[in-house]
């Protein structure tokens, strides 16, 4: 993306929430980058340098600001980006791909060879993809040392530093300070753009912290929605919060906790608290709830495509997916049958095949729901005692063994057409099922089950291909018109 400075610059003048992680200020003066929305006096222009991504700021020689901390920034949110293959593997890198895998295993995800993703990538973003995810998990590192008690060793680990020495070294050579001496500072300068942050105290304690978005965010639409799906025993929404259990696996580690999320409006912010269980993966707990729950949606550029659709619930998100099996689940066992039916059966697969959680848990919160791997060695007959007829059954085992032998991924920035077309071929799979993943598991926002039911009733149309061309009018939003369209009805079908 290139930047217009004097259109940034006003941007910046004006504290614009709307670009608020689309790009980031170096200010010459000082040596600091920070966000739009940064609650400090404004440089002046001619101190001013713009950068699309933190990682070219920090390529630049600048350290990130303490006052509206850069690492707290929303995202871009996700376009169609199977044509963009640098674009893919920038998304592949802020989720912690590199974490766990390598640049080849990264070029092998996006379908090029290392060599040819080194140059694209360093032609879009004009750094390596070594560098950006350096600076990716040093702002992971400067949040964890700023806003929770974790050790410096858990910190550098969660990270993905491997070492407390690498960490140490890192850290002292892009931002000038030790870590320590930053958390020794933090008491006065923790904050987000609009105040300060209460750390979490004690390791031991649940964690706590913040994700920002662009408003408008409809938490009511959000949380709505989440409630019409919830599982028995998985998840619980209660005074404004949602509550879910999980499960994660990591470098062939299993961790079993909970996480609580509420809105804090004032502050343009979700907070996430997470069981002391889960602090080896709060990076990835982190980057999973932002893809939960759609925070780095644009709702400027969104709600002006749907028009009227959207005039009476500004800013709703599509809530995606903390685990991809657990939207196909959904998907298959939700085919053609009530909301209140789907739920059953998946509390009954969440009962006996999902993990136990503490007894620290949420009330309400007993069991996480089954991992794919889990699913995967199931046989039908025990699967379809859950109340699922054969077919289905079979349908949801078949995708379960296809995602625990990694042939198909149902993740952001997974290969759009061969993910879908890998999920058409399995039998019991049809076309609402596949956008139905795509929407929530693949975050793909203009995923559109045109052979829906309600959404065919909303319209008031019999035929698919006239509600597909209907819904053109809202490319490359047709997902979000589908949820607008849905929460319309007075029954919905779809789980």
């Amino acid at each position: 993306m290139k930047l217009d400075p004097e259109t940034c610059y006003q941007s910046l003048l004006s504290r614009d929430r709307r670009f608020d992680g689309g790009f980031f200020v170096g200010v010459s003066s000082t040596g600091i980058y920070c966000r739009v929305v940064c609650p400090v006096k404004p440089p002046k222009r001619q101190n001013c340098t713009f950068f699309t991504t933190a990682a070219n700021a920090e390529k630049a020689g600048y350290r990130p600001c303490l006052r509206c901390r850069p690492e707290l920034a929303p995202g871009n949110g996700l376009l169609d980006l199977s044509g963009n293959l640098a674009q893919a593997a920038a998304g592949l890198i802020i989720d912690g791909f590199l974490d766990i895998g390598t640049l080849s295993d990264l070029a092998a995800r996006v379908g090029v060879t290392e060599r040819h993703l080194r140059r694209i990538f360093a032609a879009e973003f004009n750094v390596t993809m070594v560098e950006f995810a350096q600076t990716q998990r040093l702002l992971l590192a400067k949040r964890l040392l700023t806003d929770s008690a974790l050790s410096v060793t858990d910190i550098a680990l969660a990270a993905g530093f491997g070492s407390v020495r690498r960490f140490n070294d890192v850290f002292v050579a892009q931002y000038r300070m030790t870590p320590s001496r930053l958390r020794k500072g933090s008491g006065a300068h923790a904050s987000s753009a609009l105040g300060p942050i209460a750390p979490s105290h004690s390791p031991l304690h649940p964690l706590r912290f913040q994700l920002a978005y662009r408003p408008p965010y409809s938490w009511v639409g959000v949380l709505a929605f989440l409630a019409h799906r919830q599982i028995g025993g998985v998840e619980t929404i209660a005074d404004d919060t949602y509550t879910k259990a999980l499960e994660i696996t990591h470098r062939d580690a299993h961790y079993v906790g909970w996480i609580s999320v509420k809105n804090v409006p004032k502050r343009h912010a979700i907070e996430v608290t997470l069981s002391a269980s889960l602090a080896p993966v709060v990076g990835t707990i982190l980057r999973r709830m932002t893809r939960l729950f759609d925070l780095d949606a644009q709702p400027d550029l969104i709600d002006a495509a749907l028009g009227p659709l959207a005039e009476d619930l500004p800013g709703m998100r599509i809530p995606g997916a903390f685990d991809g099996f657990e939207i196909a689940a959904r998907a298959i066992v939700g085919q053609q049958v009530s909301v209140a039916r789907a739920r059953t059966v998946l509390g009954k697969l969440a009962h006996v095949y999902g993990s136990a959680v503490a007894s620290d848990a949420p009330e309400g919160l007993l069991h996480t729901f089954p991992s794919a791997a889990i699913i995967a060695n199931a046989s039908v007959d025990e699967v379809a005692q859950a109340g699922l007829i054969r077919m289905r059954a079979q349908a949801l085992i078949d995708v379960a063994q296809q995602l625990a032998s990694r042939h198909i991924v149902l993740e952001p920035m997974a290969p759009l057409r061969e993910t879908l077309d890998a999920l058409r071929a399995i039998r019991g799979i049809g076309e609402w099922t596949v956008q139905y993943i795509a929407m929530r598991a693949l975050c793909w926002p203009n995923a559109f089950p045109a052979g829906d039911a309600v959404l065919k009733r909303q319209l008031g149309l019999s035929d698919h291909r006239a509600v597909t061309h209907h819904a053109e009018r809202w490319a490359p939003w047709r997902a979000y018109a589908t949820l607008h369209l849905w929460r319309g009805a007075t029954a919905p079908l779809i789980i």
